[in-house]
């Protein structure tokens, strides 16, 4: 993906720094605003044989050409993607790791002489995904990195990452683009529901549409909007036989429960905005107290997201607290 049209004033900053570039960039901001596209202009940008006046790939010389194939020598993707080769596609209940294994072959691609005689680029993404070993292994090159290499590492969660890793990165913070920028945007994509969905993805308008995931999705909302215990064990059970990671109906659920709160407390609502009458009808119905403490729980099992739970027990335990919360206003 090329640069996106909200990036044209972080380009203009940090083009001004490739006349005295760190070891390491650290890219930072939400998910779905485009920092790996950034980062890649970064990458064409600083390996094109002869850039533009605005510092842009030409997009003409071998570089660039080699860049578009995905095969620079020059040029390594540290990524989770692709590292299940041979596996069935589909949904995963793991969670998707950098391991010390990739580092180290980067780590050896580092101390190579470049091809074309210039710099190389590693571009890390996202750098939360390192275990503990990778992120160690990465460390130590960040400390006495090799001449001309250059590091770009994209994190979505930066407090996760060593804090002597961030140390050793220049960080470049990156923000989502307005909201009419970004519903501009996804509407020349041809993205349905583009307010809709923007909204629920938190105004990040880079996400991927997955129209099973999205059918799975509305089956869940129609079980919130309408609590009852039948619903809640078949959309437990709909989402186990779909093997999906227990990650996903919790962030529907966080954001579920977000907005209820919201409602109840200060009359706002961020994710559901087309549910706003069926959640305004169920905020009336709930305790504050007994809302903020089970989205609470909910928040706390976010990380466990993708471990190997067994999903539907627990989203079965999480469906009958959030049921509790209508039982607990009737017998009130």
């Amino acid at each position: 993906m090329s640069r996106l049209p909200w990036q044209a004033d972080a380009w203009q900053q940090i083009r001004r720094e490739f006349g005295q570039l760190p070891n390491a960039w650290l890219f930072t901001g939400p998910a779905g605003i485009g920092k790996r596209a950034f980062a890649e202009s970064v990458a064409r940008a600083l390996l094109c044989e002869s850039p533009t006046s605005e510092q842009d790939a030409c997009g003409h010389c071998q570089a660039c050409h080699w860049l578009d194939a995905g095969s620079h020598p020059d040029f390594r993707l540290l990524s989770p993607d692709g590292e299940e080769e041979g596996e069935a596609k589909g949904p995963t209940r793991k969670l998707p790791q950098i391991k010390v294994e990739a580092v180290r072959e980067v780590i050896d691609f580092a101390h190579l002489t470049a091809h074309r005689g210039g710099r190389r680029v590693v571009l890390v993404d996202p750098a939360e995904a390192m275990n503990l070993q990778a992120a160690n292994a990465l460390l130590k090159i960040l400390e006495e990195p090799p001449a001309n290499v250059l590091f770009l590492l994209v994190s979505h969660a930066h407090a996760r990452l060593l804090p002597t890793i961030k140390s050793r990165c220049r960080q470049f913070p990156l923000t989502a683009p307005d909201r009419d920028t970004a519903l501009a945007w996804l509407d020349e994509q041809g993205v349905a529901n583009a307010e809709a969905e923007l909204a629920l993805h938190g105004g990040s308008p880079l996400f991927e549409h997955d129209p099973a995931e999205a059918a799975l999705r509305r089956d869940f909302v129609a079980a919130l909007a309408t609590p009852s215990l039948a619903a809640a064990l078949s959309i437990a059970e709909q989402v186990d036989k779909q093997k999906q990671p227990l990650a996903l109906p919790l962030s529907w659920l966080a954001k579920w429960l977000s907005d209820l709160a919201g409602l109840r407390l200060a009359g706002h609502i961020r994710y559901y905005p087309d549910q706003q009458a069926v959640l305004s009808g169920l905020a009336e119905r709930v305790d504050p107290a007994a809302l903020l403490a089970c989205y609470d729980r909910v928040l706390a099992l976010i990380p466990f997201g993708h471990h190997t739970l067994n999903v539907r027990l627990q989203l079965e335990a999480l469906l009958m607290d959030y049921l509790k919360l209508f039982a607990a206003r009737r017998a009130g």
